[in-house]
């Protein structure tokens, strides 16, 4: 986020009621931020997976009582209030210390209820999150409430208990870890805030500058520039000369990812498929011996936001079904790091194809895992054609999205028209 400003906070205790010992965290949020955006804070904090309703109730700072809730079918009870209408500084009092009187309730099946206590004012520098405390493992999802979680942890740290094995196997699908690295007690502050710095970009992500336009279409706006005026010779083969292959590689600062000389194309991905989709996007065409600008790639050449917009738009308006179904999950998965595991990862995409009515006309009509796995790096490369990451990346495995690339992706999202993932 840029030109960070001071803003008032409040910073709110929050815990999980009927747990022992006591999981909690301490949360400094702007007074502005609004029941949905603590919502989204809370979830972060203590790793829910936001896969369940929630509600506030209780008394404001002013005593009047107030049911806060989101709802899937945006059908609001009598008398409860949205929950991205309603902001903080209407709840709670910073400058009363102890004030507690306002609960949130997260999955109405396991009920999950989270005591909010006003520990005092605080300053944030801009619209951001952070945690100043906390302790114990945010619980697991599903677990059957306070009750059920503990009694699951007793038996996951019991290996004479008979149930012992199937816990074991129960944790190990919903959390996709091993058990042995499970622990209870862990709680890791410079990993929380990381987590809520990552929230508080995509909530309050700023408006798009003309430097997040460089940053984010840089490989792009150098390969376009490069095809000014006469286009870029190729082999007899239709590929781009080594030449370029290489100082393409060294001045994308691509050359430390690839383990190859980075001369030919056809052997340096990163190149082959930035050309490809350029093509693919018709911003570059063959003709004879050259690769020449189209009427489009010279116009958005010279025009950062225009070209913005173009592949914003196509990224969100992908020209086959599966691909309409896949992005979404996998722009998600990249704005809110909960990627799956790549072993289940490929098989998530394939149930998403499967509940979207998406079948083979052979066989069975099961969409193949191999195709899932296909779906994913196609996806994955249109990706790598922007900056989307902190530092030069084509790879960017483990690598953290830039605000600029984070600005971008949001900008993907809002394209859908509601479409959910």
């Amino acid at each position: 986020m840029e030109s960070p400003a001071t803003v008032p906070a409040v910073e709110l205790r929050i815990s999980i009621s009927e747990t022992e010992p006591l999981i909690w965290r301490q949360l400094v949020l702007p007074e502005t931020a609004t029941v949905s955006e603590l919502h989204e804070a809370i979830q972060c904090a203590f790793g829910w997976k936001n896969s369940h309703l929630y509600a506030v109730a209780g008394h404001d700072s002013a005593g009047k009582k107030r049911i806060i809730m989101e709802v899937d079918d945006g059908d609001l009870p009598a008398g409860s209030e949205i929950s991205a209408g309603v902001r903080l500084l209407e709840l709670f009092d910073a400058q009363k210390p102890g004030e507690s009187d306002l609960e949130y309730d997260y999955d109405f099946g396991d009920n999950w209820t989270h005591e909010i206590e006003v520990v005092g004012p605080g300053v944030l520098e801009g619209n951001a999150i952070t945690c100043t405390g906390g302790a114990m493992r945010g619980p697991v999802e599903d677990s059957g409430g306070a009750h059920g979680y503990a009694d699951m942890v007793a038996v996951v740290s019991n290996r004479k208990h008979p149930e012992h094995r199937e816990t074991v196997e129960w944790l190990e699908s919903v959390t996709q870890e091993h058990a042995s690295k499970f622990d209870p007690t862990a709680f890791d502050l410079v990993a929380t805030n990381e987590q809520l710095l990552s929230l508080a970009q995509r909530l309050w992500p700023g408006e798009v500058t003309a430097a997040d336009h460089q940053a984010v279409l840089r490989p792009i706006l150098w390969f376009l520039n490069e095809a000014q005026p006469d286009g870029l010779p190729l082999t007899s083969a239709g590929y781009l000369k080594p030449a370029f292959v290489k100082r393409a590689m060294t001045e994308l600062g691509w050359d430390d990812e690839w383990i190859s000389a980075g001369r030919v194309e056809v052997s340096t991905p990163p190149i082959r498929n930035l050309r490809e989709h350029l093509q693919e996007w018709k911003l570059l065409r063959k003709l004879k011996d050259k690769l020449l600008l189209t009427p489009k790639g010279r116009k958005l050449a010279g025009n950062p936001a225009g070209l913005w917009d173009f592949l914003a738009d196509q990224l969100a308006n992908p020209g086959t079904d599966a691909e309409k179904i896949a992005t979404p999950v996998l722009v998600h998965w990249e704005l809110t790091g909960e990627e799956p595991p790549y072993q289940v990862r490929d098989q998530v995409l394939q149930s998403a194809l499967h509940q979207a009515g998406l079948r083979t006309r052979a066989g069975n009509g099961e969409i193949p895992l191999s195709w899932a796995t296909d779906l994913y790096y196609d996806i994955s490369r249109r990706l790598h054609g922007q900056e989307l990451w902190e530092r030069p990346s084509w790879a960017r495995y483990d690598e953290t999205l830039s605000d600029a690339g984070i600005k971008f992706l949001l900008d993907v999202q809002s394209r859908w028209d509601g479409r959910s993932i």
